[in-house]
């Protein structure tokens, strides 16, 4: 299989839709073999078979979920079995939860934890010294607006999103003029199953912003990377948000995203 790679080997986690999925189309169209990771086995297997039907790269598929303890072992040893070295990791997969921290299920908001910050850092961590070795490829870490501001009402997943930013960030920083980009992207509101899964709609604060398509975010982020850049916010309204944000006092700033989040339940 390596004698036939061309642009090196992409492995993308939560890729059994919206971003990852768009993500995997990009990649694989842009020459990139494929690895491909998440839970819903059924949905990941659709996705290998409308990237091969599309694109003249191998898919290989993992069906785990990254946030049990372990996992990231698992699918590392499996990839290298195969003498797969990932060039480059889109760790997309994440999930949010909305309601009240002091209500919701402790164990739910710790795999949050699990998922959004320790797989990122461990599969971050794990690929990076090779990249670096190398002098060549990368890691993008999807993030979220939310990572600019405390979120009351989805305090634990907005803490992780802020967590994601601000590790690439530094280690961004640490990686400069090494010849790999390490990349956060930042998108805003997305029509993708994310919105089934923490149980709520678009929140009234972000009611008047069209969601942008995963594929047009996973562009924005693609070509950002490309570009060597070290965050991406795509759409210039999500811009205003995240880096409004971070002026604002947060006494004002706390009940406008609480009232927000609390009109986004379903």
């Amino acid at each position: 299989m390596n004698e036939t790679r061309t642009r090196g080997l992409g492995l993308v986690t939560g890729a059994s839709g919206g971003i990852g999925e768009a993500f995997a189309d990009i990649l694989a169209a842009d020459g990139f073999e494929l690895v491909i990771a998440a839970r819903n086995e059924a949905e990941l297997s659709r996705v290998k078979g409308v990237i091969a039907g599309k694109h003249s790269v191998p898919v290989t598929a993992f069906s785990l979920d990254l946030s049990e303890r372990g996992a990231c072992d698992a699918l590392a040893e499996a990839l290298a079995e195969r003498g797969f070295v990932p060039d480059v990791v889109v760790n997309n997969a994440g999930f949010g939860l909305i309601g009240q921290a002091a209500k919701l299920p402790r164990a739910s908001q710790l795999e949050m934890i699990d998922l959004n910050v320790r797989a990122v850092t461990d599969l971050t961590l794990r690929y990076l010294p090779g990249m670096l070795a190398r002098g060549t490829g990368g890691v993008i870490n999807v993030a979220s607006v939310a990572a600019f501001m405390p979120g009351p009402g989805m305090a634990v997943y907005f803490a992780t999103k802020a967590f994601v930013v601000s590790f690439t960030d530094a280690v961004a920083e640490e990686s400069k003029n090494s010849g790999v980009t390490v990349m956060s992207l930042c998108p805003g509101p997305v029509e993708t199953n994310f919105q089934a899964r923490d149980g709520m709609k678009r929140a009234r604060a972000l009611s008047k912003i069209s969601p942008m398509s995963a594929l047009d975010v996973a562009k924005a982020g693609w070509a950002g990377f490309k570009a060597k850049e070290r965050m991406v916010v795509p759409g210039l309204l999500n811009k205003i948000t995240a880096y409004g944000s971070r002026g604002a006092p947060r006494r004002l700033l706390l009940p406008i995203i609480h009232r927000a989040v609390a009109g986004a339940k379903a």
